[in-house]
């Protein structure tokens, strides 16, 4: 979430450097905390007593993790200056990142696969850091002269935050974020606790990664809205016209591809999945259909709530959202025969569905506000 703050918060040379300090020593206190995980006791209690993996996964998982260490700290680098462009209108550079991320996560993959013995799972956790990481020097990059403007003095623009004023108005984000992201550790606790364990936890991710592809165009709207509602909201209108194409356009393209033979080539041809698994991952994908549209919703919903400083709700709304998937979840795995690779797909959309619901009443109170503002 530190794209929102940055998109929301730098405005002058003052609110640069404290954001920058805080989300550098939330970087720090981030990667630590994953250091401390990957030590042995805690790593095995979580691996063998918790989600009850095989060892040869476990030794994988760890070496994985150990790995990725450096993509928290990565990330949240690269996003604050990612939200610095954004907030100067810059983001088709936001845009020339992401083409560098990608571009790296491929070759750097080739290059680890043909010249290391690293396993497929180290394969990816390496490709993914390499990558992060020449992202965030590539934002940095392109970012300097916005930044160079910005310590120089050169914005007139009357704005002052302090650290307290940052830690209230991020930390309901990044509780967000935490449990949005902390959710999926359990959904692999549950899966191996489900029917067909090894088969879900093959294809489950999978099928998220192919449906990801279709949410991602939702993903960046919450900066866009951010960055061009206006001071005065006037740009609220067109924003609302541009979801909904959006959230069309994602939903049935993903459509197309769940409920045609489109699906068995991706996942047979170029998922690389057995015939077995591709199969096994059709069901998961039909129900998953509906999560771009919900993204692009639940993006629209944060946003308004973002500009008007309203955070709280965004955090709550996400603690709605897990509490329904572990709940559908657990009843689903306990009650419910069937793989759980399908009962996670349904706790997956009924949990947004239900965020969704709940963010409607703030969204409405400030939304409709816009019109007596112009």
């Amino acid at each position: 979430m530190m794209m929102s703050a940055a998109t929301a918060l730098v405005r002058n040379k003052n609110s640069f450097i404290k954001l920058r300090n805080y989300i550098y020593a939330l970087n720090l206190a981030i990667t630590l905390l994953m250091i401390v995980f990957l030590i042995p006791p805690v790593f095995n209690f979580v691996a063998y007593d918790l989600i009850n993996l095989p060892p040869e996964v476990a030794r994988l998982t760890q070496i994985s993790t150990l790995l990725l260490l450096p993509w928290p700290g990565a990330i949240g680098y690269r996003r604050f200056y990612q939200g610095v462009m954004i907030r100067n209108n810059q983001t088709r550079k936001v845009a020339y990142g992401t083409i560098i991320r990608v571009a790296t996560i491929v070759i750097s993959s080739i290059l680890y696969k043909e010249f290391t013995d690293l396993s497929g799972a180290a394969v990816g956790a390496a490709s993914l850091s390499t990558a992060v990481l020449a992202e965030a020097a590539a934002s940095k990059f392109m970012a300097r002269n916005t930044v160079k403007k910005l310590l120089n003095g050169e914005s007139n623009i009357n704005f002052d935050v302090s650290y307290s004023e940052i830690t209230k108005f991020y930390y309901p984000l990044a509780l967000t974020s935490l449990l949005s992201l902390g959710v999926h550790p359990l959904v692999t606790f549950f899966m191996g606790q489900s029917k067909f364990p090894i088969e879900s936890l093959a294809v489950l991710p999978v099928v998220n990664s192919f449906a990801f592809i279709f949410k991602s165009f939702g993903l960046s709207l919450q900066e866009v809205i951010i960055a061009l509602i206006g001071d005065e909201k006037e740009g609220y209108a067109s924003l609302k016209k541009f979801s909904i194409i959006l959230a069309a356009a994602t939903f049935g393209s993903l459509a197309i591809i769940a409920f045609t033979p489109l699906s068995e080539i991706w996942f047979f041809k170029v998922a690389g999945l057995s015939e077995t698994l591709a199969d096994f991952a059709h069901i998961p994908l039909m129900i998953l259909v509906i999560t771009p549209a919900l993204e692009v919703l639940i993006n629209v919903q944060r946003a308004v709530l973002v500009d008007s400083r309203k955070t709280s709700p965004i955090t709550t709304a996400t603690a709605i959202e897990v509490f329904g998937i572990i709940s559908i979840l657990f009843l689903g795995i306990k009650f419910v025969p069937v793989a759980g690779a399908i009962i996670a797909a349904t706790a997956f959309v009924i949990g947004r569905i239900l965020a969704n619901i709940y963010l409607i009443k703030p969204f409405l109170k400030i939304s409709q506000t816009f019109g007596n503002r112009k």
